[in-house]
């Protein structure tokens, strides 16, 4: 018996050394660990267990029938995150460059079926260079039955794909399909097709990191949410996210325990909204104040920063949180900010939890690059996103709410559940002085005389108080007691039940 034990601890270290130190060593010169040390790092100690450890691919041609290393190029099981089980896959660069056969994506397969059939979270850590090209249709046909999985878990379990390295061709669709896309920077890359095909199609010379480096997905195309410094900043970024994402549809948000008195008072926002209804604030500082000890994981933080979403906790429970930024085009939605936010409503729709929306919004970006960019459907998209959705939703109107951009933003007319304004709240079709120059377009020769009809729209309509008037704002409320207020409204909605007609799906202008 200790002999065969023996030979199942010789099999198993062969199988931990991957493809062996010299490649280990490799990956640890270019700033990166390896898939298991990231899988050690993820989840809590000594929680993993490891799934297909012995696996081998059965390929055999171009002499592959005799380059055979146990795992296959990817490390797959599960573990915990702080308690919560998750399921995990590792692509591991070090065996075949960590790309996909046939037996691989059995691999993935298996532990994504298991997620979904114990409705846990599926986190895919990414370093590899797509499909493995001696397997041919094999390695194709695998990709499509991961694929397939991507699509059946969306809106069931969390899937989240953090990019450590190569991700290239078949292999970016997977993390596509997800819900959440993280990188680190300088050593993570995705694209379709890679600099050596554009320059040969197109003649357009380019970098890996110029085509789809970090910088470029988390600014440009908004295809990654975030980008860490390096593999152990992501991780620990990863774990502390965890901690915000019910385990599935079905599960109830998480409660972590908090200090953070829900009934206290903000003084300082009391002042924040400046004098001058021009001069920008940070409604960061609105969003760490009233949230649970400050803590507020944002994500896309570096793409339409005219818009910021994330998530936060109100009495221990998770809320998503979307607020107009001031800082950055006056708070605007353009096309880029109605995409990023409608994504954000969706995801916390899926998973139950509740909307904080904080409105401070001049109105939709006029102009033909937005026109011609298809800012009505992309617009339409948060539109759809915020009416569709049956979480509870609170909203603040903390100063402009103009024109449609107010109707978009969570208002009352699509199914806002309570709707709250600051007393310096502005509801009104548009800013005064160009609803003045339309309504007297005739006095537009005499300056003093519109500088008048300006003053009569803003005593009129730069006030809540009409929309209050009429039941569209539930309360006009002080901005110290912003947390106090928006917590007791999620409290009271804890219970909320709201049903859409039923339908196979939703066509969402896409």
């Amino acid at each position: 018996m200790q002999e065969i034990i023996q030979q199942l601890e010789d099999r198993r270290a062969v199988a931990r050394a991957g493809g062996g130190q010299r490649r280990i060593d490799s990956q640890h010169k270019r700033g990166k660990l390896t898939a298991r040390e990231r899988i050690d790092l993820l989840l809590d100690t000594d929680s993993f267990e490891e799934y297909d450890m012995f696996v081998e691919h059965r390929c055999t041609d171009f002499g592959m029938e005799g380059s055979k290393i146990p795992g296959d190029g990817v490390v797959t099981g599960w573990g915990t995150v702080n308690g919560r089980t998750v399921f995990v896959f590792a692509k591991d660069f070090t065996v075949f460059g960590g790309s996909l056969s046939e037996t691989h994506a059995r691999k993935i397969t298996k532990i994504q079926d298991m997620a979904l059939q114990n409705r846990a979270p599926c986190i895919g850590l990414f370093d590899a260079g797509g499909a493995r090209i001696q397997e041919g249709v094999a390695a194709l046909g695998g990709y499509g039955e991961v694929f397939l999985r991507n699509v059946l878990a969306s809106g069931v379990i969390p899937q989240i794909s953090v990019i450590m390295g190569p991700c290239a061709g078949g292999d970016v669709y997977s993390p596509a399909m997800t819900d959440f896309i993280f990188m680190v920077k300088d050593t993570s890359y995705m694209f379709v097709t890679g600099p050596d095909v554009v320059k040969t199609v197109t003649n357009e010379e380019v970098t890996a990191e110029q085509l789809g480096g970090a910088s470029v997905h988390t600014t440009k195309s908004s295809i990654a949410d975030n980008a860490y410094d390096n593999d152990v900043e992501a991780l620990l970024q990863l774990r502390r996210f965890i901690d915000f994402l019910p385990s599935s549809n079905l599960a109830a948000v998480p409660e972590l325990p908090t200090s953070d008195d829900a009934e206290r008072v903000e003084d300082s926002l009391d002042t924040l909204i400046p004098e001058n209804p021009n001069q920008p604030y940070d409604i960061k500082e609105l969003i760490l104040k009233i949230v649970d000890e400050g803590d507020f994981f944002e994500i896309q933080e570096s793409f339409a920063r005219n818009i910021v979403v994330g998530f936060g906790r109100m009495e221990g429970r998770t809320v998503g949180v979307i607020a107009n930024q001031p800082m950055v085009l006056a708070g605007v939605l353009d096309s880029d900010a109605s995409r990023k936010a409608a994504r954000f409503v969706r995801f916390c729709d899926c998973f139950g939890i509740p909307l904080v929306t904080l409105v401070d919004v001049p109105g939709f970006l006029p102009g033909t690059a937005q026109e011609y960019g298809g800012l009505i459907k992309h617009g339409a998209k948060l539109l759809f996103a915020y009416s569709e959705a049956t979480v509870p939703k609170v909203t603040v109107i903390t100063r402009k709410a103009y024109g449609g951009a107010y109707d978009v933003m969570s208002s009352k007319h699509i199914r806002g559940d309570v709707n709250y304004a600051w007393p310096s709240a502005e509801i009104a079709v548009m800013g005064p002085k160009g609803a003045a120059e339309i309504l007297y377009r005739s006095e537009l020769g005499n300056a003093e005389q519109i500088q008048k009809r300006i003053k009569e729209y803003e005593d009129r309509f730069a006030n809540p108080f009409v929309a209050a008037e009429r039941g569209y704002i539930d309360e006009v409320i002080l901005p110290r007691n912003t947390r106090r207020r928006v917590t007791r409204a999620l409290n009271m909605l804890r219970n909320k039940k709201t049903e859409n007609p039923w339908k196979k799906h939703d066509n969402i202008p896409l």
